[in-house]
């Protein structure tokens, strides 16, 4: 299925300043974080990458030296520290990745710096489904985000959160819903619910437009293909050559009780992403209730959204 956008906003003037916009990057040596630094780059905007003391002599940091970025060492327990580091920037963009300590205590700190250093706008690590929805309890990561920008909504800075579903990327091995060695597709619940699919780099591009564009709301919704499990089925099956066959395990309401079960069995230990998590992501999908709309696609219309069947198609 086609994405569809009710945004009309497609002759943005971006960064249309005289000087190249500078943003500051948080969780730049991230896998997204990497990606964003690029797409910034390409954009002509000066990057102001932030990383810790610890990262900067690693192969992530030279790519950001190599990609025409700024590297910066900062203490992300340091307010003030972050405050210099912000001093100028038109935004700051980040994409750490982490659990409590991170998601709200690191991102309120690096929050509190951009207020202090009088930057206009902060684009928050989201990326995910519409979190918004969902109630709380049903997915820890989730609940975390959704904390966080109770913070920033109270907070003299115009923000703007990117939701992009889940990361297509996923469904290359990580996701456990297509299944290559028994030609499955998994899931549990209807067929037919529609779904939320954005390559990594389609969500970094978009993030880097948004972060130039001095005209966001406070949520940009994307999706580079909108799919039911029927549809990943046909996705499957094209790419490969191969028949797929859908198989239901079960109800939305066995999947919950699997989960809990499967959190009891398997503490977290501090593991970001531990398999009870990943199927909270799972189960809130296939429930409906975060379905993103509407879309944004067409707000930067030099972006080409990479449907499904191109990613399993990989090698």
């Amino acid at each position: 299925m086609a994405p569809k956008s009710t945004t009309n906003t497609a002759n943005h003037l971006l960064n249309t300043q005289a000087e190249p916009a500078i943003i500051v990057l948080a969780g730049a040596t991230g896998a997204l974080g990497l990606l964003i630094a690029h797409h910034l780059r390409q954009r002509g905007a000066t990057v102001r990458a932030l990383v810790r003391p610890a990262a900067s002599a690693k192969a992530e940091a030279a790519s950001l030296w190599q990609q025409g970025a700024t590297v910066v060492e900062v203490d992300y327990d340091n307010v003030a520290d972050l405050t210099k580091a912000c001093t100028g920037a038109t935004c700051v963009v980040s994409a750490v990745s982490g659990l409590r300590e991170v998601i709200v205590e690191t991102q309120t700190r690096l929050l509190e710096a951009a207020v202090a250093a009088g930057v206009p706008r902060f684009i928050p690590s989201d990326y995910s489904i519409d979190y918004t929805k969902l109630p709380n309890g049903s997915n820890r990561n989730l609940d975390l985000r959704r904390e966080f920008c109770s913070r920033l909504d109270k907070a003299p800075i115009a923000a703007t959160s990117i939701l992009n579903g889940m990361f297509t990327d996923l469904l290359k091995g990580q996701a456990p819903v297509v299944l290559s060695g028994p030609r499955r597709v998994v899931y549990w619940g209807d067929a037919d619910q529609p779904l939320d699919f954005t390559t990594m780099v389609n969500t970094a591009a978009f993030t880097a437009a948004a972060a130039l564009d001095p005209t966001t709301p406070r949520f940009l919704r994307v999706a580079g293909e909108v799919a039911s499990m029927r549809g990943l089925q046909t996705a499957a099956s094209e790419a490969t050559g191969k028949e797929f066959h859908l198989f239901r395990v079960g109800s939305l309401g066995a999947f919950g009780k699997v989960i809990k079960i499967t959190k009891a069995l398997m503490p977290a230990n501090n593991d970001v992403f531990p398999p009870w998590q990943g199927m909270q992501y799972l189960h809130n999908m296939f429930s409906g209730l975060p379905k993103l709309a509407p879309l944004d696609n067409s707000r930067y219309p030099d972006i080409r959204w990479t449907p499904v069947r191109d990613v399993l198609a990989e090698k």
